[in-house]
């Protein structure tokens, strides 16, 4: 399979999890482990280089910090999409963590006291 091919079909998962909540933890996690990928393939074989490279040591950390905050980004929604996988009952959840308002953050919390309180 090459490249492009290999996009579309995670456009695709992409696609597919906006109209169904049970494709959203493959696309989560697919589409994480790629991002993280991508940004350590950066890391490891691309040197810095034109802006980066050539204007002082503070853009060479600069390129490298940004890298390993992509890397780093793109594990946690990896690691979101398992989470979201392991209880479905944490989709409102999963949408208060994407919502910046405090009372979406509150009614958050009172789902998952209310799941917490069904389990036991």
């Amino acid at each position: 399979m090459d490249l492009p091919e290999f996009l579309a079909k995670i456009l695709q998962a992409i696609a597919d999890a906006c109209l169904d909540d049970n494709k959203l933890p493959g696309a989560l996690i697919s589409c994480g482990v790629l991002q993280a990928a991508a940004a350590l393939s950066l890391v490891f074989f691309i040197a810095p280089s034109g802006v980066f490279g050539n204007h002082g040591k503070a853009l060479h950390w600069l390129y490298y910090g940004s890298l390993v905050t992509v890397v780093l980004v793109g594990f946690v929604e990896a690691s979101v999409g398992f989470w979201v996988a392991d209880d479905r009952s944490s989709d409102m959840c999963l949408r208060c963590l994407y919502s910046t308002s405090d009372s979406a953050a509150h009614i958050c919390t009172r789902v998952q006291k209310a799941n917490a309180a069904n389990k036991l």
